[in-house]
């Protein structure tokens, strides 16, 4: 992952608007608001991967590269990076639209997800 990259990486898979109430005291968002978004995005598309039930047992690697202000569009972008017998590791990228300054990258990430049964344990990935 490269924070100087212009365009984001992966499919985009949830857009969403920074609001005033997801800020810290310093007048940016909340990095834990960020976190969660990002994993919400990753669980979608570990969820389309595996076809069926996920949670979320890691974050490998995280970035906060810029803050996100009120106002900004976050747009998540997801790739499937690694899929294991009963893991997913989701490539995730967080990108915030400005109204006037376009959008740039403000966080990376690298979720893991397992695969869950109907009996709520992990279970094999087809291949």
């Amino acid at each position: 992952m490269n924070d100087t990259q212009a365009e984001p990486q992966g499919a985009l898979t949830i857009r969403t608007l920074a609001m005033p109430a997801d800020t810290n005291p310093a007048g940016d968002i909340f990095g834990g608001w960020v976190m969660s978004q990002m994993d919400i995005a990753g669980s979608i598309a570990a969820v389309e991967r595996v076809q069926g039930r996920v949670v979320t047992v890691a974050v490998e690697a995280m970035t906060f590269i810029a803050p996100v202000k009120v106002g900004d569009v976050l747009c998540v972008y997801t790739s499937i990076e690694r899929v294991g017998n009963t893991s997913v590791t989701v490539s995730i990228e967080a990108w915030a639209r400005r109204r006037l300054e376009g959008r740039h990258k403000v966080t990376e990430g690298r979720f893991v997800y397992v695969a869950l049964g109907e009996d709520g344990q992990k279970r094999r990935i087809e291949q």
